[in-house]
């Protein structure tokens, strides 16, 4: 190859990078960055007590779940949803009991665990339950399964 086309194929290559280098950088500095958002899951798992109702259970759950989905959003400001399941044993029973799925805005504006949370009906039965109450006391209401 001759001389003069070598240093033409240089002097395109020049040209080439000081107008491509200046374009890329300025994009670079103009464009906003892409943000990587996720959603993280959390499994808990909880012991029911001695002498423990269903209904003191479900509350434990969702404080467990409340608390669980704070710290979720405080460790980590590019999570966008939190999905945390608990599940409850009882005498070598396990089940899960609620779900709570919430996106962070949901949650900053209403913290609320009940608001959020899907309760699974089988759960009672399946952690083998009874509650012993008398016959002229009724349980508290469990929040309905959505």
């Amino acid at each position: 190859m001759p001389l003069i086309a070598k240093k033409i194929r240089i002097g395109h290559a020049l040209v080439l990078l000081s107008v491509a280098a200046p374009i890329w950088l300025l994009t670079e500095a103009i464009a906003p960055k892409i943000v990587q958002a996720y959603t993280t899951r959390v499994d808990l798992a909880i012991d029911r007590l001695p002498e423990e109702n269903y209904e003191t259970l479900l509350r434990r759950a969702e404080n467990a779940a409340r608390a669980a989905a704070q710290r979720s959003f405080d460790q980590d400001i590019l999570v966008t949803d939190v999905s945390i399941f608990v599940s409850v044993q009882n005498q070598g029973a396990i089940a899960p009991v609620l779900e709570l799925a919430v996106s962070r805005q949901q949650w900053r504006n209403r913290p609320d665990p009940q608001r959020w949370a899907r309760y699974f009906k089988t759960a009672r039965s399946l952690l083998l339950m009874k509650d012993n109450l008398p016959p002229n006391v009724a349980p508290a209401s469990v929040p309905q399964a959505k």
